[in-house]
């Protein structure tokens, strides 16, 4: 065959995460007449040469694969230079562009699970499945503390894959499996604590979609093993904010996590290893 192109990449990948989830030794994985070796942490090697949309995405994927431990937490956020994930009406079709809607198919494949808030679900109804690639559709997880959800939402009545309501133990979910948790004084659950509960269900790796308080709770709480945050080339001026965090109180004391940069089409991502050090 010639090189190894995406397609073949993809499929690569996706044998890699089924062979050995959370390796801590080198594997080797083919398809057809490609194949593929990773060692813990990520690197690799493969033959014939990957062009470069596959050596692209074995650089982007396979340390996701490569987490020591059958866990991973990562988050996915795509937002504007000035830091907006919409804008102050709600509206975020499309912040960025088509290839970082391809990504975050991606991201679902190679998860269990994929987290995001009761107003993500208002606001944008999301699937929340796997499309843009082949793979398998996760569990999708929807934090609603007092168990209200559109009955017509689609992670409701689509039937594409499972949902489990998160709300409240004075709660009860208008429909689908629900998970009674403890909330914290401010009326949130816990990240550790919810990713406890889930990997007591066998949900281990976790994709946190959004919103943007959600994710911004979880990587206050160092809940976050991994962020892959998408920068558009789009100023809103003003709307809902992407991450938002306490101030740090000097630039020498601002997170500043170990970063790797790629491009999906004319947007920047940000891949940010938050466990590092």
């Amino acid at each position: 065959m010639s090189g190894v192109d995406a397609a073949t990449a993809w499929s690569l990948v996706r044998e890699a995460l089924r062979v050995c989830p959370g390796q801590r030794r080198a594997i080797t994985v083919c398809t057809g007449d490609a194949s593929l070796e990773v060692a813990p942490g990520g690197a690799w090697s493969a033959a014939p040469s990957p062009d470069d949309a596959a050596a692209m995405m074995f650089d982007l994927y396979l340390p996701l694969c490569a987490t020591p431990g059958e866990s991973l937490v990562v988050a996915q956020m795509g937002q504007s230079l000035d830091g907006y994930v919409a804008t102050a009406d709600g509206d975020s079709c499309y912040v960025t562009g088509e290839a970082d809607r391809a990504h975050l198919h991606c991201l679902r494949a190679l998860v269990d699970a994929v987290i995001v808030g009761a107003g993500t679900v208002s606001a944008d109804d999301p699937r929340l499945t796997v499309r843009a690639v082949e793979g398998e559709q996760p569990v999708r997880v929807v934090l609603a503390r007092n168990g209200a959800l559109d009955p017509a939402a689609h992670v409701l009545v689509d039937g594409a894959g499972p949902t489990l309501v998160v709300h409240a133990e004075d709660a009860r979910p208008v429909k689908g499996d629900g998970l009674a948790l403890a909330t914290d004084a401010e009326g949130f659950f816990a990240p550790h604590t919810l990713l406890q509960a889930l990997a007591a269900r066998g949900l281990r790796r976790v994709l946190v979609e959004g919103g943007g308080r959600t994710v911004s709770r979880f990587l206050c709480a160092g809940a976050l093993d991994r962020a892959h945050v998408t920068i558009a080339p789009l100023l809103i001026g003003a709307g809902r904010r992407g991450i938002d965090l306490p101030p740090a109180t000097s630039i020498g004391h601002a997170l500043r996590p170990p970063a790797r940069r790629f491009l999906l089409g004319e947007d920047v991502l940000f891949d940010l290893d938050l466990r590092s050090g």
